[in-house]
């Protein structure tokens, strides 16, 4: 057994039918590129093979009586692989409208937490993808955000993923063994056995951040750097309702030359400036056609990344949070990237002077699971201003081609969890 963050665990107290917490992925698969005998049975046979490359694969949930504590994972008594692999065929005429909506309709539904959180779904029939052969493949893939952040998240779809089409299988020690589910008097006596540890944690999280409060004032004082916005202090936008249990879901290629010549329209500018600018400038044009661009510049949350080099390979979420103003008052793109930039600037610095994913370690898991609950089931996020307007966030790619059971991959699409208010 062991527990979940209070980060990781945030993601289970948030869920409910209408907000399912899992990130997904479509991964297209080119028929063309593909082994002849490729299908179903060559794809299942190979997650299979590398099962024991990740322990989430076979890990389940266990929730902890009156949320004591944060939920633990245990290795599940009961798995069994083929509930995670379904297969289906994409209705005709097989084209990317078609794939896209049944990938929707997949990012719709939670997943079932009486088994471990993640599902791959095996799509057959697709005859009418622009660039690629009739009879090509898709995988849909779903995972729960306790389980994984972005970065974790790739680093998992890595294990199944290998850099050549005639890669060697992997020998693996695989030294996984079932557990048994463990009693609720047992899931108490363990949750009231953390409460010492969690005071030692806590003179040590109040010692990093008042560090961190001193090297900000310092970085203030002698850089004169632009704080970044505060919660609550985006404007009201149409984007910030109670969503409803449906799920619409299109994805988009751009070339990476495009992105490397426009960052360098600006000195200094990042791949993740970019990437908020184009969507600033897309969300700009589309409030306006509705007549609904707000007369302050939207405000996103982007994800920050505090995985340490030491802790590669470990899932769960390594993510702090920057708040960005997106410049939408602006009509001129080249103006929105380079304020873009400067705005990005000011964020890293605050967001890393105190670390925000650690407070949630020290709000009680009753506390966080009750409040979660009843932000979700009573809609609150309809009725007060929107912490922020909307997510956005970027994942790096691979660099080189890579393949699926010998299949190469031709592209992949990217969706996370939506709340009420974003």
């Amino acid at each position: 057994m062991r527990p979940l963050s209070a980060l990781d665990a945030s993601f289970i107290y948030l869920e409910s039918q209408r907000t399912p917490m899992h990130i997904g992925s479509v991964y297209l698969i080119d028929a063309a590129d593909a082994p002849a005998d490729y299908g179903y049975a060559a794809f299942r046979d190979h997650v299979k093979s590398r099962l024991g490359l990740s322990r989430i694969f076979r890990e389940r949930l266990i929730e902890v009586p009156l949320n004591l504590s944060h939920p633990y994972w245990i290795n599940d008594p009961d798995f069994e692989l083929d509930f995670h692999l379904p297969r289906v065929a994409v209705p005709r005429p097989g084209g990317k409208e078609e794939l896209m909506e049944l990938a929707a309709a997949a990012f719709s539904r939670p997943l079932n937490r009486s088994r471990p959180l993640w599902e791959m779904t095996f799509v057959e029939g697709l005859d009418r993808l622009p660039g690629m052969a009739p009879g090509s493949f898709a995988v849909i893939t779903k995972i729960h955000h306790a389980a994984v952040d972005g970065g974790s998240g790739a680093e998992l779809m890595g294990a199944l993923l290998d850099p050549s089409a005639d890669a060697k299988p992997v020998a693996i020690a695989d030294d996984w063994r079932p557990e048994r589910l463990p009693s609720a008097a047992g899931m108490v006596a363990r949750a009231y056995g953390r409460l010492g540890a969690k005071s030692l944690e806590l003179g040590r999280f109040v010692k990093e951040v008042a560090g961190g409060a001193g090297r900000l004032y310092g970085i203030h004082k002698v850089q004169k750097i632009k704080a970044p916005p505060l919660p609550m202090s985006a404007p009201a936008s149409v984007l910030n309702a109670a969503v409803s249990a449906h799920r619409t879901f299109w994805g988009l290629d751009l070339e990476f030359d495009r992105i490397r010549a426009l960052r360098a329209a600006v000195a200094g500018a990042t791949v993740n400036d970019v990437v908020l600018s184009i969507c600033a400038g897309g969300l700009r044009r589309y409030l306006a056609r509705r007549s609904a661009l707000p007369d302050k510049p939207l405000v996103a949350m982007a994800p920050v990344s505090v995985r340490a080099k030491d802790q590669r390979g470990q899932m769960g979420n390594q993510v702090s949070a920057m708040l960005v103003n997106l410049e939408t008052g602006s009509d001129d793109p080249l103006e929105r990237l380079a304020r873009i930039h400067h705005n990005t600037l000011g964020s890293k610095i605050y967001s890393s002077a105190v670390p925000a994913n650690k407070i949630a370690e020290f709000i009680p898991s009753e506390t966080a699971a009750l409040a979660a609950r009843l932000y979700t089931r009573t809609r609150l996020g309809e009725r007060h201003r929107p912490f922020f307007n909307l997510v956005i966030t970027n994942v790096p790619g691979p660099q080189i081609p890579l393949y699926f059971a010998g299949a190469r991959v031709k592209h992949s699409v990217g969706t996370a969890p939506i709340l009420d208010g974003m």
